[in-house]
């Protein structure tokens, strides 16, 4: 990575903490251990933390009351949950608070630090989102307006069919990962929500039509690429 990213770990088993920080920092990350939960907001209000990773049953303040102060106090720091537990509304729990990830005990180093930059790397794509303009084709579309214009003609877009053309945008003739865009606008990444995605890309696909070189591709079990002549792959 270009830069060192600074990750809060609260683990509140001392050798798995132990092990995990160091790792973490052998892959290049600033990495603060805290053993639990109100140790672990503590340093968050002292530190400048790019990631949080939270265990979710530790003393003190467990892993979901801590993810809810510390979006208190910053909702835009991504969180990912360590846990045992497997059940379907533990998950769900985590990501109604605002969870970027969630990832079951026991799990490999390797895929602990792979998702932490997949969730880093969705972060800088939300940022991406708050460019006021984008050239689609022969579209110009206002982010701030949420108007999509061709040849003078403009569409009032709603507000999910312009956050999830944003997003698409700011991953032009690149993979937008399914989960990633549900997570992001949808916030949980259920089957209703899935279904409700898909209605609003063949709307898409409606608004764009007017231009025959832009178009809305489904890449199987992974997600949606928006295909433009520029840098056309």
């Amino acid at each position: 990575m270009e830069e060192r990213m600074s990750v809060l770990l609260c683990e509140d088993d001392e050798n798995l903490g132990m092990l995990l920080r160091e790792y973490l920092q052998a892959k290049g990350f600033d990495a603060e251990l805290c053993p639990d939960g109100d140790a672990g907001y503590k340093a968050f209000l002292k530190g400048n933390f790019d990631i949080c990773i939270l265990d979710v049953m530790m003393p003190k303040k467990d892993g979901f009351t801590l993810a809810k102060e510390i979006h208190a106090a910053n909702p835009e720091v991504p969180i990912m949950f360590l846990t045992a537990k497997t059940l379907k509304e533990d998950v769900l729990e985590g990501f109604k608070i605002g969870a970027d990830d969630y990832i079951t005990k026991p799990f490999s180093m390797e895929e602990l630090t792979l998702r932490i930059e997949a969730v880093l790397r969705r972060v800088r794509g939300m940022k991406n989102r708050e460019v006021a303009q984008y050239k689609i084709g022969k579209f110009i579309f206002d982010t701030k307006k949420q108007l999509l214009t061709i040849a003078g003609k403009s569409t009032k877009l709603t507000t999910k069919e312009s956050e999830l053309l944003g997003l698409l945008c700011s991953h032009q003739n690149q993979i937008l990962q399914r989960d990633f865009a549900l997570k992001a606008i949808w916030v949980d990444d259920n089957y209703f929500n899935a279904r409700s995605m898909d209605v609003y890309i063949t709307k898409l696909r409606k608004h764009l039509k007017d231009d025959e070189a832009v178009e809305i591709i489904n890449i199987h079990g992974k997600g949606y690429k928006l295909i433009t002549p520029e840098n056309q792959e």
